[in-house]
């Protein structure tokens, strides 16, 4: 009878993931708060956001190719355990300054997430279950935001804003011990019997000299598969840190009290993660129809497009609940076309550098969203000088709409296929 250890493993990098969000939307739910104490403006919130974007961006330069080189175990532990320090730093700083090096230093670290769980699942799951396995940790994306509401604003009101960050970093340092123990590749775990390894490395065999490729972040880049990922996460990462990070003041801007948007947070991202892990379901499902892994992983990918435009239409939208529902379907159908996106990442490269390759599309992700920090903070500061600030998010989610279908339609171009990446030939 075969194990199923590899739910585990698949729990933990949830776990993980849930972790991570936490820590990066603790700020955005903070932030009524700490703009009164501090007296941020939209601009200095903008460059807090941009700070931790930039050393998410050089932490990615860095982490995917560390990651391939010491593996899974060590190189997710180190992340987390730096991020969870990091995360706890935020509660001892006294500026706007001490902010921007806090969460400079939480980005740095986070950088390492997205890569060690994309090696981790290519290492434990078969094809056929890599998109379920990565729609399942992609929600992580969206468990984090959905219960960080109510805990992190409960522990600031009865607290303080200090004893949140301390209680997020913490929970941190609890999962890299799980980690510590629990993780090892499948083929040294006393956990997983004969039948359950046969079954993890059943389509191995069709690539038998991906143990032996060696690709140089140079070589990489000269394949259209890796700048389809780049070009795809730099267009679309930028969207969904526009949610994370500013939903609750887009919130607070129409007429909402800071006690009030704890629970339309909670339904965005309640809804998020049902469509994150269905939409994991459904590219394995097409899979195990018969369908290809090209038609499957695309056709998954387009339907998210479909579901994602209507946030473009958001401006005539008469009722603040209306909205939020469609943000939620918006930020859901993104989170399930993004965990398609990253799955492709294996689909097309061997193990060897999924993490290199996890690694430059994280940077392309990081830039964005770095980018996308500024433009934010000065367009809104702009509009709210002229007291029209929801002129600026209106705006804000054309461009989301836009962009998600840009970055679609490139990625196809690029990866028409989704074929295996030719290495023979030598750089």
């Amino acid at each position: 009878m075969r194990a199923n250890y590899r739910y585990t493993v698949m729990g933990l990098l949830f776990l993980a993931t849930t972790i991570n969000y936490i820590d990066r939307q603790i700020i955005g739910l903070l932030k009524p708060i700490l703009e009164v104490e501090f007296k941020w403006t939209e601009k200095d919130y903008g460059d807090i956001v941009f700070w931790f974007q930039l050393m998410y961006a050089v932490g990615f330069i860095l982490s995917g190719r560390f990651i391939d080189k010491v593996g899974a175990k060590i190189g997710y532990g180190i992340a987390v355990f730096a991020w969870s320090l990091a995360a706890m730093l935020n509660g001892l700083v006294k500026s706007t300054t001490g902010f921007m090096v806090a969460r400079g230093a939480l980005g740095f670290a986070e950088a390492g997430s997205f890569p060690a769980s994309i090696k981790a699942i290519a290492e434990w799951f078969p094809v056929k279950e890599r998109s379920l396995a990565t729609g399942i940790m992609v929600s992580g994306c969206t468990m984090g935001p959905l219960i960080a509401p109510a805990g992190v604003l409960w522990v600031a009101n009865n607290y303080s804003w200090q004893a949140a960050f301390f209680v997020t970093g913490a929970l941190g340092l609890v999962w890299v011990v799980a980690w510590y123990f629990l993780y090892s590749k499948p083929q040294h775990s006393p956990r997983v019997n004969k039948e359950e390894l046969a079954f993890i490395t059943s389509d191995q065999g069709v690539v038998t000299e991906e143990k032996a490729v060696k690709a140089s972040i140079p070589q990489l880049l000269t394949k259209k598969a890796t700048w389809g990922y780049f070009l795809a996460t730099f267009l679309t990462d930028a969207i969904w840190w526009f949610y994370l990070f500013w939903l609750p003041s887009y919130l607070t801007s129409n007429g909402l009290s800071k006690t009030e948007i704890a629970f339309p947070i909670t339904i965005v991202y309640a809804i998020t993660a049902v469509l994150s892990i269905s939409g994991g379901w459904l590219s394995s499902y097409f899979i195990k129809r018969g369908w290809t892994v090209n038609s499957s992983r695309k056709t998954t990918m387009f339907i998210c497009v479909a579901l994602v435009l209507p946030v473009m239409l958001i401006q005539f939208s008469q009722d603040i609940w209306v909205s939020v529902y469609i943000v939620a379907f918006a930020a859901g159908s993104q989170t399930v076309w993004k965990g398609v996106l990253l799955t492709t990442v294996s689909d097309q490269f061997p193990k060897s550098v999924v993490g290199s390759v996890s690694g430059i599309g994280g940077l392309g992700g990081a830039v964005g969203g770095m980018l996308a920090a500024k433009g934010v903070g000065i367009l809104l500061n702009e509009f709210k000088a002229v007291d029209n600030l929801q002129g600026g998010y209106n705006l804000i989610f054309i461009c989301c709409g836009t962009l998600f279908l840009t970055a679609t339609v490139l990625f196809h171009v690029l990866s028409p296929k989704l074929e295996k990446v030719d290495f023979s030939s030598k750089f």
